[in-house]
Formats: structure tokens, sequence, C-alpha cells
């Protein structure tokens, strides 16, 4: 087989997905990530559309690049003009990139009722251009717009159009599914047929609208193209593109195509989370190998397996594209899951001793109640410690009152909140103002212990949320309120329910300040580990911190 060319699009048609709006710096980071993972062509924008890319294009000439070439994206010259005139021509030789790939109608529809052209002029747009810009000394990719729409409907003009593009110099044709609509074996006929026709080497850019973009690539790649298209994380129009995070990894396990260094692949999670980052959106946790939730099992029976086997339960290493295996608990764990759980936690708990089941029992009933620890790990750490009768709280609530008031509909709200806390034998009695209820008892909190525990002040809340759990109660719903916080580099989450968002917010505040205190202060770790020496254990256990 031929080398095989991965040609990543995020910045321009991953930019088109709605809510994406990347920035010059963005893009110029995006680059440096992908050129580090190996990609060989970057399409950096279409340098006459707006001011944004021809900037870009300036930009990115001052990289140094290990591997990647840079593409600009154009179209070819409008009907009855000339390629040398031509605008949009003119700004992709503009752009200085080594590479130009130039989209062209492979459908009759489109020649008809988009471009309002006849189809013979269609051919010739599509030869001035490629000719022209292969005149200029460019490497010129063309992408055969609605190609698989265009076969159907009028098979003829579209193998013309690609005739025609690989007469006048093209190096590859791209076959493109825009709609996104065609199906793998389909497909993969109307590639067969065009391998008939062209011997110049093809691609494919496929849309994901019937949520064939992946399978459509890899089909075609096996069908013989030999350059692929896609973006990553799927980013794109309408449903996306072909997901190059998915797109990658089978390339390399599963038809073993090793295009890619073990090491590049193990970055593959890691860039796809700082894409998402600088594209602010939220990762897809169920994504194909790089999702949060790829490797994560949660049926008590899966998990036992997993332990044994994690071949079992999982298609793929999640360490070879930078993942890792999580095991959840919830209200369908088994011992497994909880026994899995305490070994991550360095804790070792002998299988058939009666607090395995003692803690699952326990957290059922939580989660029962409306408790949620898939992502609050703090909190079931802490479950965990208290159920083996190994914890000692470090402080004891004796009271608190949380004030919210406005006398004066323009004046500000006014919110304080008072605690009284038991200590050893000690009473702190203190009270904080704060935006909000929950940043009032947070300050509180912090008050009446930042004198015993000074640590507490590298213990940061960096997110908070709160989940109606049963909507047709109205303001009576009992709340899920979700914290997480952070000190240095470690992130934790904590949990707690109520039909109160006061009082929830309150349980989930306490656990973390908790957990966290007793992770980074060395006397509760201490106290904590002779207590667990008293238990039943079938080596001596060590706390993470």
């Amino acid at each position: 087989m031929s080398e095989i060319i991965l040609y990543d699009t995020t910045l321009r048609d991953g930019a088109q997905r709605e809510g994406i709006s990347f920035s010059v710096g963005d893009k110029i980071q995006i680059v440096k990530l992908l050129d580090e993972l190996g990609i060989d062509y970057i399409e950096g924008g279409w340098p006459g559309s707006n001011p944004k890319d021809l900037e870009f294009f300036n930009s990115v000439k001052n990289l140094n690049l290990q591997h990647a070439r840079i593409a600009a994206f154009g179209s070819t010259r409008s009907a009855k003009a000339r390629a040398e005139s031509d605008a949009n021509v003119n700004a992709m030789l503009d752009a200085g990139t080594p590479v130009v790939t130039v989209v062209g109608k492979s459908w009759d529809f489109h020649v008809f009722h988009a471009l309002g052209t006849t189809l013979e002029e269609n051919l010739a747009m599509i030869a001035d251009t490629v000719s022209f810009l292969k005149g200029k000394g460019k490497e010129v990719i063309y992408d055969a717009e609605h190609f698989f729409d265009g076969f159907l409907e009028n098979p003829e003009h579209a193998l013309a159009t690609v005739r025609k593009a690989a007469e006048s110099g093209a190096d590859c044709i791209v076959l493109c599914d825009t709609n996104g609509g065609t199906m793998p074996l389909k497909l993969q006929e109307i590639i067969n047929e065009v391998r008939r026709n062209v011997a110049t080497p093809l691609g494919i850019h496929a849309h994901n609208d019937s949520g064939m973009a992946v399978a459509n690539s890899l089909i075609a790649l096996q069908g013989g193209a030999v350059h692929i298209q896609g973006t990553i994380n799927g980013y794109g129009e309408r449903c996306g593109n072909a997901d190059l995070c998915s797109i990658i990894p089978n390339m390399h396990f599963k038809l073993g195509i090793k295009k890619f260094k073990p090491e590049q692949l193990k970055r593959l999670t890691e860039i796809s989370n700082t894409v998402a980052e600088l594209a602010n959106v939220i990762p897809q946790d169920n994504q194909p190998y790089v999702g949060r939730n790829a490797f994560a099992h949660k049926g008590g029976i899966h998990v036992d397996a997993v332990v044994k086997h994690s071949r079992t339960y999982e298609h793929a290493n999640p360490e070879d594209v930078g993942n890792k295996r999580r095991i959840l608990v919830s209200e369908l764990a088994g011992k497994s899951n909880i026994l899995f759980r305490i070994k991550e936690n360095k804790m070792k708990l002998v299988n058939d001793y009666p607090q395995a089941r003692e803690v699952l029992d326990a957290l059922k009933k939580m989660e029962h109640q409306g408790y949620q620890f898939e992502g609050a790990e703090g909190s079931f750490e802490l479950l965990i410690w208290k159920t083996m009768k190994a914890y000692k709280p470090l402080f004891k609530l004796e009271g608190f009152r949380v004030i919210v008031d406005r006398q004066r509909r323009e004046q500000e709200l006014y919110v304080e909140a008072t605690i009284k806390l038991r200590v050893d034998d000690k009473i702190v009695h203190t009270a904080a103002e704060g935006i909000g209820p929950v940043n009032a008892m947070d300050n509180a909190l912090r008050k009446a212990l930042q004198e015993i525990y000074p640590e507490l002040e590298n213990i940061k809340l960096v997110d908070y949320k709160v989940r109606v759990l049963d909507g047709k109660d109205g303001t009576a719903a009992k709340v899920r309120v979700l914290i997480t916080s952070q000190s240095g580099s470690k992130r934790w989450g904590t949990v707690g329910v109520s039909e109160n968002i006061i009082e929830a917010s309150w349980i989930a505040l306490v656990d973390s300040i908790e957990y966290g205190l007793l992770c980074n202060q060395a006397a509760p770790l201490e106290e904590f580990k002779k207590a667990l020496k008293e238990t039943t254990w079938e080596e001596e256990s060590v706390v993470k911190g």
C-alpha cells in the first residue's frame, strides 16, 4: 500500500461548527499540536474569506514545523472569468503556502442551481484553476465536492470533473461526501469505479450526517484511497466531519497501518482535550478511544471480568492512546467495583471481608437517595473510610445559619453565613459574608478552620453544579450539588443531596474541605493510617495523598 496521507481541516471545516471561533493564537497552537502528532497536511483556512485567515497565514510562516505542510483552501475560478485574474484564486497564491486545496463542483444539480452555469463551463473552471496553480509551482489537492451525490445522479459528469482535474495536473483528487448521506458499501462501489477511470491518487473527505464519516473514511482507505481528510474530535458543520481521533487509532490498531509512533499515539487524548478547550466545546465523554467514558466500566459483572483481564470488555489498551481505565461506582456496582477503587487508592481489602459489602450497601442506599459518585471521587473515598470505621472527622458541625437580605429593590443582596464548629474539644463560632449563600458558607468555614489547618489556603473551589433530580416536584424537588476542588495539581469532586439547596451545598462543601485536608495534611493522615492498621487487611494499607 502507498503511504497514507492524513489531512487535517479542523481550522477551516471544523471551525464551521456552531459555537466555534478560533483566534489566530488558537490556530497557531493547534498547528503545533498537529505537527507534533504527525499530521501530514494542515488546512489553515480560506484566505479570501476573512482577515483572520490572512493573519493566520502570515503568522504560520514563522513556525518551524517538523513534519506538517500548510494548505490554503479556496474554490475554482468564477464562471466566465480567468484564473489569473480571479480574486479567490489569487488569494490562495497570496497565502504563500506550499499546498493549495481547490474545491470544485461534481454534482450537476449544483452546477445548474448554485453556480448558474453549464456543465462545459464547470469543466473549464476546474481545468483552468488547477493548471494555473500548478503553473505557479503549487502542490494542488482537488476536492471534488458532493462527488457521491453527483455520481448517483449523473455519473458521466461526475467522472468527467475528476478526469479534468487529473489531466490538469492535480496531485491528489479527494472525493467528498459533502452531505454525509452515502452508505459505506455504496461509497466503496463508487470509489472502485473512479479508480478505473483515474490514475491520480485518491482521497476521501467524509461528513457525518448519517453517522458514517469514520466508517466511510476507513472503507475508502481499504478500497485504495491514500489520502484521508478529517478534523480533531470530528468538529464540523451540522453533524461534523470524520473524526481523526478515531481514524488514527483504527488505522494503527485495527488495520495495521503503523503510520504513527507509539509516543505520538499516547498524546492523542491530550490533543483531543486541548483542542476542545481551545474550541470552548465540552469534550464528548462517549467519544471512541479518547473520551472519558471510552474505557469506563460500571456494571459489576463487567468490572469483575476487567479486573481479571482487560480484554474481556476492552478492545484496545487505554494507555496506548493516552487515556485511562475508569471503574465507576453506582447502584449497578458489585464488590469488584468497590475493591478496584480501594486498590486504586493503594488500600487492598480482603476480597471476602464484610466491609466490602458494607461499602457497597451504603453506596447503593445513598444513590437511591439521589447521590451520584461517578464525578465525586472525594465523597466516595470518604464513604469508604467512614464505612470501614477507620475515620475520625476533623471537625463537627454544631450549627449554621445563612442570611440573605435586601431591603430595597435597588440594593444588592446581602449574604452572611454564621457557623459553629467543634474541633476536638474546642468550639469555633464565626461568620463571614459572601457573594451568594455557598460562597458565604465557604468563607465562614475557611475562617473557622484556617488557624487550625493553615494548609486550607491551598484548597480552592473551582466548579459548582446543581442538578434538579425530579422536576415534577418543582421548587420542592430534591437537588444534587457537585463541587470540584483543587490543591496544586490534584483535583477532586464531592457531592451533596437534599431538598434544600443550601444543605446539599453544605454537604458537598464539607466533604470537599475535609477530603482535601486529609490528603494534604500529615497529622490527620497519620491518625488515619494508625486506625487502618486495626482493621482486617491483606497487607499494610497506605492512603493515597
